[in-house]
């Protein structure tokens, strides 16, 4: 079983619907999946790709090196100017929205990492908290991160000041609220650190 990500040029942000209806063999060839094949052969020569003549890059690794490898792919699809499809999680990373600061990080409980995810992505991933993806973090190293796992009944909500060593956590049973407080987070806003009763 093989884990498999694919990137294409789009005019703009492309929901996950859209994504899994994708026919890449209508796509116009792009000088874009050329530039990102190129990075990719030089970066991770030993991986699998599919470049439908430059039309987009179905990637293909195995899954014991598909976090790195991911990691990868969804950095050079964004420097390349791609959308990446990853059709396992049924996720989508968009080129904008993005966070306030480029070098966010988004990691979720089944090993995604994201630096710089857009915001539509972060959404997305807080839809799909399970026991298989226990837990999703935006993170700004050496200052501070958001981590939200959800429990029965709803979510907890945790927020460290690295700086100050302060780890504090609530509770909340809506989504919605997990969803506004991780926008807040990623643009640089602090209204959830008023809004919810903290402890810590």
């Amino acid at each position: 079983m093989s884990f498999e990500l694919v990137a294409w040029p789009a005019q703009g942000p492309v929901t996950a619907e859209e994504a899994a209806a994708l026919d890449r063999a209508a796509l116009p060839p792009h000088p874009a999946v050329t530039a990102f094949a190129a990075d990719l052969a030089a970066a991770a020569p030993d991986t699998g790709l599919e470049t439908g003549g430059s039309r987009y890059a179905a990637v293909t690794m195995a899954p014991d090196r598909a976090d790195e490898v991911a990691t990868l792919v969804y950095g050079l699809a964004k420097a390349n100017g791609l959308v990446c499809y990853d059709p396992g999680r049924g996720l989508v990373h968009n080129l904008a929205p993005r966070t306030a600061h480029p070098e966010t990080q988004l990691h979720t409980g089944d090993g995604m990492v994201v630096i710089d995810p857009d915001l539509g992505l972060i959404r997305d991933v807080l839809g799909r908290l399970s026991p298989r993806n226990p837990f999703a973090a935006l993170v700004l190293f050496g200052h501070h991160f958001v981590q939200v796992s959800p429990e029965p009944g709803g979510y907890e909500l945790e927020y460290k000041d690295s700086a100050a060593g302060r780890l504090y956590r609530t509770r909340t049973a809506d989504l919605a609220d997990v969803r506004r407080a991780f926008e807040e987070y990623a643009t640089d806003d602090r209204s959830f650190l008023d809004r919810h009763a903290w402890e810590g």
